[in-house]
């Protein structure tokens, strides 16, 4: 495989004219797989680009390769990295993880306190999803924004997440919850203390231990000094 050369950023007004091929590639890609994907428009890609809220990866010669974007919803409360695709020809080189990075890194800084969610059929993304920090979840933990939901209207499998009343769907939910990871710190040094003490009691009872056995040694000396009178 020969390597080639990505460039992977925030994406501008300078990219805006390869929205109707990213929304081509979304298309066709979601009808190979035979699964579904959330349909947008150019302009909607477009405007996310203008917003500063996208990731767009392109080769050294400026050909496409790959963007994703970001949605807001329930007020900013959960975030979504939708539209994760990469041009079939540049498939294999890791790139989907660099997008991944890199849109999961605008989304903290954009918005920090905000459940980072997603919802994928892809095993793949699922693998990146966890590097990330994400924890597979209920579909009862995600946004119950009516404007999200009726975004899976286009997808092929709306009628199954439909007769599941929203419950479940082919797609697997994950979770990236930003208050749950501000605990764990927390947790890790809870264990340490709870550690050091454990540590403490073993050295003391190791002392006490090792003075006995000195005491003992000294009894036995001075027994074998004391003059026999």
């Amino acid at each position: 495989m020969e390597n080639i050369a990505f460039v992977v950023l925030v994406a501008t007004e300078q990219h805006v004219h390869y929205s109707q091929q990213i929304c081509d590639e979304m298309e066709s890609s979601a009808k190979a797989r035979g699964t579904g994907i959330a349909r947008r428009s150019p302009e909607y890609v477009s405007q996310k680009m203008l917003e500063g809220k996208a990731v767009i990866a392109y080769t050294s010669e400026g050909e496409w390769a790959g963007f994703c974007y970001i949605e807001t919803w329930s007020h900013g409360k959960y975030v979504a990295n939708s539209g994760l695709i990469v041009a079939p020809e540049f498939r294999k080189y890791g790139l989907a993880t660099l997008i991944k990075e890199n849109i999961f890194k605008l989304s903290r800084e954009k918005y920090p306190e905000s459940k980072i969610f997603g919802l994928t059929t892809g095993l793949a993304v699922m693998k990146i999803n966890s590097d990330l920090g994400y924890e597979p979840v209920t579909y009862s933990e995600l946004t119950n924004d009516e404007d999200f939901w009726k975004g899976c209207q286009s997808c092929v499998n709306f009628e199954i997440l439909k007769s599941k009343e929203r419950k479940n769907c082919l797609c697997t939910a994950m979770l990236y919850n930003p208050e749950e990871k501000k605990k764990q710190p927390e947790q890790k040094v809870e264990e340490v203390k709870r550690n050091t003490k454990l540590f403490e009691r073993w050295t003391r009872f190791k002392e006490y231990l090792l003075l006995r056995k000195q005491k003992k040694q000294q009894e036995k000396i001075n027994q074998r000094t004391t003059p026999i009178v």
